[in-house]
């Protein structure tokens, strides 16, 4: 096992902003935040702006943030001092002045003996932890498999907490803290899971008190879906975006919304359950026991129940790389099947971009293993049912067919609350 290396000093970075913590019992109340800023919250915000400049510029020199900033490069010294005696932030190689001449600029980037954070993520099948570093690697990944029928949270307990620790045990400085992303319904306020319906043991299952009194660090969770957005936000194709949706599909559908450079969260994380929208009245029984929501119309379930009315092979095992696949082998039903299915994915896009246009979708899970042909095939039906409009144009992309993007993503969560960063 790697040598930990405790550093008191960066014990609790950034909590000179935060004299007066909540104690763990009061993180169910709602935080509200003051009417005024502080001078330490004037900081921290400005802090976290910067660090934000340099996620979505990458390398950058003193004087290029100033210019970016509008202030001067004394300011941004001041403002980036105490994070490279922090060791978050580390000068580069000096680059050479231009034509312009000049003193040679250091472009500061993120040190890669930067304390990491925890990404966790809890589905219902299993639980993975791994190291994230500030330049998004992700290191000492670990599984643990949840049993089909757990005998109480106490099993879950046991399983998650030994998966974590085994990734904390790899750690060479102590984490910022731990990011979770849960398949289901979560209250990010009391940081409990409300419900995952393919897991109903966790209903109620307070996830963030669990893990901060097992390992004493700072939880945030959030739902998958938005841990997805927040992976693309710090680390994929969302940087610098102020506009952008995600989609998920899989076992289960969902999605989450960047709305004028902020994650929309909704009260207490209830908003963006864009699974459980409706979009067939009356339609089939979802597992949250309605009718009609758009993963009745368009997970895997679906998907394989209409393979096996049309005779495809193995229809059980079928998703989207094997639709793709026997629809190019000319598999009689398997492209009217895939058209279908990608009619029914993007009768749920449409609906939100009518609703809140955010005219850029990045789409993971499932889909996303359908390569070029499933994409353009939800990106006509998409086009078909939104009317054109001058600088609307929608377009798409593609993130991690795995669940890299939440990992980031959990782990993002800890840095957008470290930093203040607006989420």
């Amino acid at each position: 096992m790697a040598k930990r290396e405790d550093d008191p000093t960066a014990e609790r970075m950034f909590d000179a902003d935060r004299q007066n913590p909540l104690p763990a019992e009061d993180y169910g109340a709602v935080r509200e935040r003051p009417s005024l800023l502080s001078s330490s919250l004037v900081g921290s915000t400005n802090r976290g702006r910067v660090v934000q400049a340099l996620f979505d510029r990458g390398p950058s020199s003193r004087a290029e943030l100033a210019r970016l900033a509008g202030v001067n490069r004394t300011t941004i010294s001041g403002i980036v001092q105490p994070l490279l005696d922090q060791q978050f932030l580390v000068e580069g190689e000096p680059v050479p002045a231009g034509e312009v001449g000049g003193k040679p600029a250091r472009p500061l980037w993120f040190s890669p003996q930067a304390r990491p954070i925890c990404g966790i993520l809890l589905m219902p099948e299993e639980v993975r932890s791994c190291l994230v570093s500030l330049e998004g690697k992700i290191d000492a990944e670990h599984r643990e498999p949840l049993p089909a029928h757990p005998s109480g949270p106490a099993e879950i307990t046991e399983r998650l907490t030994a998966c974590v620790a085994r990734t904390l045990a790899s750690a060479r400085r102590r984490p910022l803290g731990l990011g979770v992303a849960v398949g289901g319904m979560v209250d990010t306020n009391r940081r409990n899971i409300i419900a995952v319906n393919l897991a109903p043991v966790l209903a109620g299952y307070p996830i963030g008190e669990i893990l901060a009194g097992r390992f004493g660090l700072p939880v945030q969770i959030d739902h998958h879906p938005r841990a997805l957005l927040v992976g693309d936000r710090w680390f994929g194709k969302g940087r610098g975006m102020r506009n952008f949706a995600v989609v998920y599909t899989g076992e289960v559908l969902g999605g989450a919304l960047h709305l004028d450079g902020h994650l929309y969260r909704g009260v207490s994380g209830a908003g963006g359950e864009l699974g459980h929208t409706f979009v067939q009245v009356d339609g089939d029984v979802c597992y949250c026991g309605r009718r009609g929501c758009w993963e009745t119309i368009a997970t895997l379930g679906w998907l394989r129940r209409r393979a096996a009315a049309a005779g495809l092979p193995e229809p059980g095992a079928i998703d989207s790389r094997r639709l793709v696949a026997l629809a190019e082998a000319g598999r009689p039903g398997a492209a009217e099947l895939l058209d279908t299915y990608a009619r029914n994915v993007a009768v749920g896009i449409a609906n939100l971009q009518q609703t809140v246009a955010p005219n850029f979708f990045i789409l993971h899970g499932d889909v996303v293993g359908g390569g070029k042909r499933m994409v353009d095939a939800i990106a006509a039906h998409v086009r078909r049912l939104v009317p054109s409009r001058p600088g609307g144009e929608v377009s798409f992309d593609t993130g991690d067919t795995e669940d890299r993007a939440a990992l980031l993503g959990a782990a993002g969560l800890v840095l957008s609350d470290l930093l203040h960063f607006p989420l």
